[in-house]
């Protein structure tokens, strides 16, 4: 098993020092999206030999469970089809010259090196390690959000840089705060962060230090993750982000965030009691609902509707950890993964648009339909998968959420959740019909698709089919990981 996540950490690295070193080319490209597929094959095998336990490898060093087996899956899923994607992206950027060689490799060097922090961020055993791989994180992927260089590149790179680097700050104090809390409640000054000391010791911590370090870090991680009230990066990075990377941030990094949460949660429930987290996260992520829902009526930018419906999916999940049990838990992790593989799937059929209309404006891109038969098609299923109707997956999670909440004694957070989850269903509908329907202008430009955007495409639409229609395997993976998150 220490193998299997070192080739796991180390694929992607690899991947990336042959970008860094070899710059842009076919073949480093290919490697990135081998690297990605290792990740995912590799959480594929952890999960058949895990056997419903949880091991602690490498000396305490890493944390194999349920819960990282299913975000390794995630991460090699989205990492693979943005990866895939890649390759014509950035060849179809340097033929029309919207970006230079040295951007190129500095693009090739960072997209893998962003999978490996991942990675590392939720297989690690040690919170302080945990912080360090979400930080870097953050460094990578501001060259990302830049990449044009263009003024509102730039904007949107500092604003993400600020923000994200004040919630890091704050979940570092929460994390210290937590420490303080382990050591005098007996933890070894070498291991008081590790996750299986932390919930041996969890009984015995402060209550009232433990209550102030679990609110630091849900909104530390929270500002990752997109929550209220650190949100405003969230829209001006992701519609300046290169698509994949747009795929990359909205798809899995918003969800590796807050699974820390769900990692922390147990701990600090076991010290303070579960009332004092709930509180906080129905506050955070009904906040979020309420703010995504009134964004998406006003937005008419294509990539930032996509990001305000990211905050709407994890102000949900928010709300859903809130309920914490079982249910609930394995419904949000469904959910995480059906949205992370539709919202890439929404994420590359923008690209071929961005760059024939050289806009990412909804009224720019009408009759999409009539122009390009798989864009218009990825784009209407990834739309359906998004709205949660069935026989996708995130149907029957949304459903699990609702009666999780119900069950909770949560009926006036569900009714409050359905109605903003109703308005943004709305906006969605009105501004994704607008894309997709009627009939194309007659100055419209020709809609090119790269074999390789196109071969991602048709693999998601596959993936969030094949979910769809069964979880397969998964089904026991996300309840053993709703057994271990929920256990105390």
């Amino acid at each position: 098993m220490t193998i299997l996540v070192l080739v796991a950490i180390l694929a992607p690295v690899g991947a990336a020092v042959a970008g860094a070193l070899a710059g842009w080319r076919r073949a480093t490209a290919v490697f990135t999206a081998f690297g990605a597929i290792a990740v995912l094959g590799c959480g594929v095998v952890l999960g058949a030999r895990l056997d419903g336990r949880t091991h602690v490898l490498g000396g305490g060093l890493l944390r194999v469970d349920a819960l990282s087996v299913l975000m390794l899956i995630v991460i090699g899923t989205v990492g693979a089809l943005s990866a895939v994607a890649s390759i014509g992206y950035i060849e179809e950027e340097l033929v029309h010259g919207h970006t230079d060689t040295r951007a190129a490799r500095t693009y090739a060097g960072l997209v893998p090196a962003f999978l490996a922090a991942m990675v590392v961020a939720v297989c690690a055993n040690n919170i302080g390690v945990v912080w360090v791989a979400v930080e870097a994180t953050t460094v990578v992927t501001a060259f990302l959000v830049g990449h044009r260089r263009t003024r509102t590149a730039l904007e949107a790179t500092w604003k993400y840089v600020v923000i994200c680097s004040v919630g890091i700050i704050v979940a570092f104090l929460g994390t210290v705060l937590l420490y303080f809390a382990a050591r005098h409640a007996g933890a070894p000054s070498d291991r008081a962060l590790d996750l299986d000391v932390l919930l041996t010791h969890a009984n015995g911590l402060d209550p009232d230090i433990t209550r102030m370090a679990g609110g630091l870090l849900l909104i530390g991680y929270g500002a990752k993750a997109g929550l209220a009230p650190f949100h405003t990066w969230l829209a001006d990075a992701h519609s300046q982000a290169p698509v994949p990377v747009s795929a990359l941030m909205s798809g899995v990094l918003l969800s590796v965030a807050l699974s820390v949460v769900l990692r922390i949660k147990p701990i600090v429930d076991a010290a303070t009691g579960p009332g004092y987290l709930r509180v906080g996260l129905l506050i955070v992520g009904l906040a979020t609902l309420l703010i995504a829902a009134a964004m998406l009526t006003v937005t008419r930018d294509i990539k930032r509707m996509l990001a305000y419906s990211s905050m709407e999916n994890m102000g949900l999940i928010a709300v859903a950890a809130a309920a914490g049990s079982r249910l609930a838990i394995a419904g949000l992790l469904l959910h995480i993964l059906a949205h992370g593989v539709g919202k890439t799937v929404l994420f590359l059929s923008t690209g071929p648009l961005q760059a024939a209309h050289r806009s990412t404006t909804i009224g720019a891109m009408t009759g999409v339909m009539s122009r390009s038969r798989l864009i218009g098609v990825a784009f209407g299923v990834g739309m359906v998968v998004l709205l949660g109707l069935p026989p996708f997956a995130m149907f029957a999670s949304e459903l699990a959420i609702a009666r999780s909440l119900a069950d909770a004694r949560l009926v006036w957070a569900l009714g409050l959740a359905l109605l903003l989850i109703a308005v943004a269903f709305a906006a969605l509908v009105r501004n994704s019909s607008r894309n997709l329907l009627g009939p194309g202008p007659a100055d419209a430009p020709v809609v090119t698709v790269p074999r390789s955007i196109a071969a991602a495409l048709v693999a998601g639409i596959a993936v969030s089919a094949v979910l769809g229609v069964t979880a397969g395997p998964l089904g026991d993976l996300l309840t053993t990981a709703a057994e271990q998150v929920t256990a105390r």
